[in-house]
């Protein structure tokens, strides 16, 4: 048989990150590889008393077809989320997603036409490069420093490409460097966006996991023509597995969006839904984040206090106020890749920063996640990674040296 693929199939390849989590799963692994929230820290007990309720007071209606933009009460929740960090919206501009990955693939559809110029953070997330690569994007990177994406690059890049479909951005604690977008930067993108005619995709997955520092408002907060399109979810603060994600477009974009999400999968998974309004309703979730909080700023201390302990010096490495990753530096001789099979022999995981940038740079990266792992894995595993560090720099060291020795 011929092959009967279409065309954009070659576009789409395997998660990398998701492939290097097969690997990992044998327990003797210590991983830094997943962005995987820490599981002891779901409520369980307090779900099952939602469930309960939800099958006692509207069985029925919990398993029956829903409309597609999404459960009222839990709509209506989501605003008042939104209200507090400076978004102010209605429930008809808040489409409910199975998860925020789906409002990412969403806007991809929408907008993206083939050799349609994205704009992105260098590094950026892995799955939004996956899904703009299927719809055939152009992306053009621009770089970061310590306070997130450099302003004055991104103008560059705008004037060097007037039809830039948007900018794609993280701007709290960003995958894959755990950096944040500082206040004036915010307020200069949305000028810039204003002023050259584009759109911005503001994801924002770990915006309420902040455990240092002033929190921010929202890059949307200063939208002043609606080109905002704002992303979120509840993965990362309640429980992944539940798939429950929102958009917040903008009324222009709102219908289009509901139209998109019909013909993807009719509406997201009412029981879902149903029982994350309940749980919302019965409980405090601000007192749920802050354990949450309270446990990633123990792990991440003790992770940058391993890094500075075990760690050569001669690296350099993201410092993180909230979130669930950093991002580490090695000198430009060091192939991450590589080194991640070192160190997977050494039982310890890590993701190699290459698919973080949408064209292919910068060997000599990787993400480390500290949510996942407990304390006393978290200095076992750095420990471990440290000394294949020493050596694999010390061999590239050595290599270079005679390399210029021979010229």
């Amino acid at each position: 048989m011929k092959n009967k693929f279409a065309e954009r199939t070659h576009l789409v390849k395997p998660s990398e990150t998701r492939e290097i989590l097969k690997i990992t799963e044998r327990p003797e692994i210590i991983s830094f590889a997943g962005g995987l929230p820490a599981p002891e820290l779901f409520p369980v007990e307090a779900l099952k008393v939602a469930c309960n309720a939800v099958l006692n007071e509207e069985g029925e209606a919990s398993l029956q077809y829903s409309t597609t933009e999404g459960y009222i009460p839990l709509r209506e929740a989501i605003c008042q989320r939104m209200k507090v960090i400076g978004i102010n919206s209605t429930i008809e501009n808040v489409l409910i997603t199975s998860g925020s990955q789906q409002a990412i693939d969403l806007t991809g559809r929408l907008f993206i036409n083939e050799g349609d110029t994205i704009i992105c953070e260098s590094p950026t997330y892995l799955a939004a490069i996956n899904v703009f690569k299927s719809y055939n994007a152009k992306f053009v990177e621009v770089a970061m420093d310590d306070e997130g994406m450099v302003m004055e690059e991104l103008e560059k890049k705008l004037l060097e490409h007037p039809n830039t479909k948007f900018i794609y951005t993280i701007p709290d604690f960003q995958n894959p460097t755990g950096r944040t977008l500082k206040l004036e930067r915010r307020k200069r993108m949305i000028e810039l966006a204003n002023q050259y005619d584009v759109l911005i995709v503001e994801d924002n997955p770990y915006g309420a996991i902040r455990f240092a520092g002033e929190a921010l408002p929202p890059v949307k907060h200063f939208d002043t023509e609606s080109r905002v399109i704002y992303i979120s979810t509840f993965s990362k603060i309640f429980t992944p597995g539940l798939r429950l994600g929102w958009i917040c477009p903008g009324e222009r974009f709102i219908d289009k969006y509901v139209s998109f999400k019909q013909t993807a999968d009719l509406h997201t998974d009412s029981f879902a839904q149903r029982i994350t309004a309940k749980y919302l309703e019965l409980y405090n979730i601000e007192e749920h984040i802050n354990k949450i909080k309270a446990v990633y700023k123990e792990r991440c201390t003790a992770m940058l206090s391993c890094i500075n302990e075990f760690f050569p010096k001669n690296i350099n490495y993201s410092m993180p106020e909230g979130g669930l990753f950093i991002w580490i530096e090695l000198p430009e001789s060091v192939d991450s890749g590589k080194l991640f099979a070192r160190c997977l022999e050494n039982n310890v995981a890590f993701v190699p920063g290459v698919p973080f940038f949408p064209n292919g740079t910068k060997k000599s990266t990787l993400r480390l996640n500290y949510s996942n792992m407990p304390k006393e894995k978290i200095i076992e595993g750095i420990k471990r990674m440290g000394e294949v560090l020493y050596r694999e720099i010390e061999k590239e060291t050595t290599l270079i040296g005679y390399s210029k020795k021979m010229n």
